[in-house]
């Protein structure tokens, strides 16, 4: 039961001083009305033999909009049933008019999938209704006739885009009936993917007119701060909101988790993961079916693999070691994320649903909402980056009338520790917007070339919500770029491919890396795939890649045939990928005259960034030690982005400077370093004094032993006694254990991981660099860009928003109980080494002018 362990929690000494805020919403009737007259005598009794006989509340108001040709968007919570109130109105449309057509789009496959299901389960046999999905793993010899008789097609926005639209024509029966667009989840259609479905809409609606059809639009979103805005930024249409959700709810608990701290000097706390394992075991234990969801993909496999082990040994006392044993399809704990094949998720899913499966691990891939059954309980392995995620997946506990408990468990990550000591600022917070700009430059300018391959333009067409003059610059750039040809008032495409095929509406690398490896009888097989933009830090070669809590070594990485080849292992240690960028600024866009601001310039423009992974650690199991690292020569990344930067003026440098708080000048050893350093080679015999490698194509480092910084003269830091001789790897690793953090450098660790807060975007989705050299006017800086292709916005609104940034920045790191440093502020230093948190609070007074 889930009062028991409640109970248990509140009085287990490991968990209930850590626990930060505990908020326990009460149950809540539903909200009902009578089915509508209206609804055909089939459709009545269809929905009785399922036990429905009423409607709630907002399901009621669907129908009852729906009715009146109105677009509509449903904006309830999860599992408040969405899937039925957008369903009633095309399934009565249908029964009363069998040509009707109506085209349902899901972000994915899976959940495509899944409404199928639900439909097939409301629709007898007996009604002649063809129900079908079209997406790429559709068998081409039924195509043809899902084209022909279909009434409902489910599809995919990136099917629309690339196997609908351009091939309109083998679809004009479908698109002259066409009468319901319903668009499911449609809070996922934000950011860059949010943009190019907006487009992809302006060419379906453009497409459906020249077949005389105009149909009426259904979306359903989960909670977020402007549903009606967005829908009418993706349909360009007036759009009624529907939010008076009528669901019953059952008892709901909401906990956010702190991890204790473990050393209390360098402010370093418990393991977020390991503490979720140890809550997940508890649920386990009280068998309460649970998810748990993670950040990344390494995550799930991490804690699927402390899970798995803790069925036969205890987590606590940390001696469970990941063994070799390839995934047990039978285990009642399993992983779900991107990568796994279609089949696994689909046995995992049907688990859930009859309760063989107990415990999953998942990304957010499990976050949308297909029908898993009702859950008791939910942990969030860190702040998932929106109120509105966080929400969502808090949501997948307590499907119904049963209580049900989400647990948040704070990382040392800055915005997790920010919320964790402002709880209020968490539940008190209205979910965030979904931002989408469809009139992005290049974005548009690819959807007007699909557009135009599927039909010309005329003359003094518009394409959606832009003026035939706007329009008509872009058709004029394409035909100058021989790409058009304007002929008797009609732009006609000129190439010979599709242009549909080369653009990803998700802004990701089009061609994924397959990964194979064999099996226990030496068999090729393949694991599963990762994006290839993915590719370099999850499958390098040398990498530990984690599948189902399997490992594999990664032997090769072909970038050519886009695959690599793995061999399961057990080892103690996982990989963690090392990464370099440099940024130059292409253009300044920041609007003149710039706007005066304290202790330095902030600004926006557009930016290059070349990214290269070039090493990656061995790290061991639960005790994180370092246990190698080893150099990569794989080719760079560039990207071209918009990024936002702040840098500090030469009066706050020279502040800093005088006030013994700027350690980013570059070290000054003295007149006869580069004789002292030969001295100490020569002593140390040409070898570095920890590996014994002798030097062969470049000189060794002549490192301090006490850090430079730390003497207040250059004769005591250069005696001999404190000066040893390393190679480059050796000297990197102890670099790394001495770090002195900068202000610079703090002040950039904790603008970045706060950002996230005030965008409606994962942190993941922004870039940070920090320059004491200077990235922008040769003045010290931090940047932080949109890891999107062109950006997508967020760089001009940190500008907009600038004050508030740093003003919550200083905020948060002033509150923090650490004494100099630590992953839940400005980050820590090395294990030896000194933090920046007085030198970043010095520069934030300065910036606040405090």
């Amino acid at each position: 039961m889930i009062s028991d362990l409640l109970n248990f929690w509140k009085q287990d000494s490991d968990t209930s001083p850590n626990i930060s805020a505990w908020k326990t919403t009460p149950p809540r009737p539903s909200q009902t009305l009578p089915l509508p007259d209206l609804i055909p005598v089939s459709l009545r009794e269809a929905l009785s033999s399922l036990g429905i006989n009423s409607l709630y509340a907002h399901q009621h108001s669907a129908w009852t909009h729906a009715q009146q040709n109105k677009n509509i968007i449903l904006s309830t919570s999860t599992a408040s049933g969405k899937t039925l109130a957008y369903n009633l109105p095309v399934l009565s449309s249908i029964i009363n008019n069998n040509q009707t057509r109506a085209l349902y789009l899901f972000p994915t496959k899976a959940l495509a999938q899944d409404q199928l299901s639900n439909l097939q389960n409301l629709i007898p046999e007996t009604w002649n209704l063809k129900l079908a999905i079209y997406d790429g793993d559709t068998p081409q010899s039924q195509r043809q006739t899902i084209r022909k008789t279909a009434n409902i097609v489910l599809s995919n926005p990136d099917m629309l885009h690339t196997g609908i639209l351009p091939h309109h024509a083998n679809w004009n029966e479908f698109f002259t009936n066409l009468k319901f667009i319903v668009i499911d989840e449609a809070h996922t259609y934000r950011g860059v993917f949010g943009s190019h479905v907006a487009n992809v809409i302006r060419r379906l609606k453009r497409v459906a007119k020249f077949y005389g059809a105009n149909p009426q639009f259904i979306l359903a979103s989960a909670t977020i701060g402007n549903p009606k805005e967005l829908a009418e930024k993706l349909i360009e249409e007036p759009v009624e909101l529907i939010d008076n959700d009528g669901s019953s709810k059952g008892e709901r608990h909401f906990i956010i988790y702190n991890p204790p701290v473990t050393d209390e000097s360098l402010g370093l706390r418990k393991s977020a993961i390991l503490e979720s394992v140890r809550l997940a075991t508890n649920l386990l234990r009280h068998d309460i079916q649970s998810v748990v969801f993670a950040r990344t993909r390494r995550t799930v496999e991490i804690i699927l693999t402390y899970l798995q082990g803790s069925r036969e040994s205890e987590i606590g006392n940390g001696k469970t070691i990941p063994d070799s044993r390839l995934p047990n399809s039978i285990s009642p704990i399993r992983g779900y994320r991107s990568g796994y094949l279609p089949t696994q998720r689909r046995e995992i899913e049907q688990g859930l649903r009859d309760g063989s499966v107990k415990t999953v691990v998942a990304t957010t891939a499990l976050e949308l909402g297909i029908d898993i059954g009702g859950l008791g309980a939910a942990i969030l392995v860190g702040y998932p980056g929106t109120i509105a995620s966080a929400r969502q997946q808090a949501g997948r506990a307590g499907r119904g009338d049963d209580p049900a408990v989400s647990i948040l468990v704070a990382s040392p990550n800055p915005l997790d520790q920010f919320l964790a000591h402002h709880p209020e600022y968490f539940f008190g917070r209205s979910p965030e917007q979904a931002l989408v700009n469809p009139n992005h430059l290049l974005i548009l300018l690819e959807h007007l070339r699909c557009a135009m391959f599927e039909l010309p333009f005329q003359t003094q067409e518009s394409f959606g919500s832009l003026s035939w003059e706007l329009i008509e610059e872009y058709l004029q750039f394409l035909v100058s770029n021989q790409e058009s040809h304007l002929s008797n008032e009609k732009y006609y495409w000129m190439k010979d491919q599709y242009p549909a095929a080369n653009i990803s509406l998700r802004s990701a690398s089009p061609q994924s890396f397959v990964l194979t490896s064999t099996d226990l009888d030496g068999k090729p097989i393949t694991i599963g795939t990762v994006d290839g933009e993915s590719a370099h830090w999850m499958i390098h070669p040398g990498a530990i890649y984690m599948h189902e809590a399997q490992q594999y070594f990664v032997q090769e990485l072909n970038l050519e045939n886009h695959n690599a080849q793995l061999v399961p292992v057990g080892l103690d240690y996982y990989t963690e990928a090392q990464q370099q960028s440099e940024i130059q600024v292409l253009s300044d866009l920041t609007p003149s005259p710039s706007p005066e601001r304290r202790g330095g310039q902030v600004g926006y423009g557009e930016i290059q960034v070349t990214t290269q992974v070039v090493g990656f650690r061995k790290i061991r199991w639960f005790t994180n030690e370092n246990l190698d690292q080893e150099p990569l020569d794989l080719p760079p990344s560039e990207l071209q982005t918009t990024g936002y930067w702040l840098t500090l003026s030469e009066q706050t440098l020279n502040h800093l400077r005088e006030s013994g708080v700027w350690t980013n000048d570059p070290n000054d050893y003295g007149p006869n370093w580069q004789k002292i350093r030969e001295t100490v080679r020569t002593r140390d015999q040409f070898t570095c004094q920890v590996c014994g490698a002798k030097e062969i194509n470049r000189q060794h480092d002549v490192h301090h032993k006490t850090p430079f910084r730390a003497f207040t003269s250059v004769e005591e830091a250069n005696r001999l006694e404190n000066l040893t001789t390393l190679c480059h790897s050796c000297h990197h690793k102890v670099e790394q254990n001495v770090r002195m953090r900068s202000g610079l450098a703090g002040l950039g660790f904790v603008l970045g991981n706060l950002a996230p807060l005030f965008l409606m975007c994962d942190n993941r989705d922004l870039g940070t660099h920090t320059d004491p050299a200077g990235t922008v006017n040769g003045l010290p800086s931090i940047v932080l860009y949109d890891l999107v292709p062109a950006g997508i916005g967020f760089s001009q609104k940190l500008f907009e928003i600038h004050d508030e940034l740093i003003a919550r920045a200083y905020e948060l790191v002033t509150q923090c109980e650490c004494k100099d440093g630590c992953p839940s502020c400005v980050g820590p230093g090395g294990e030896n080494g000194g933090g920046g948190k007085n030198e970043t609070i010095e520069i934030l007074k300065q910036l606040m002018m405090l």
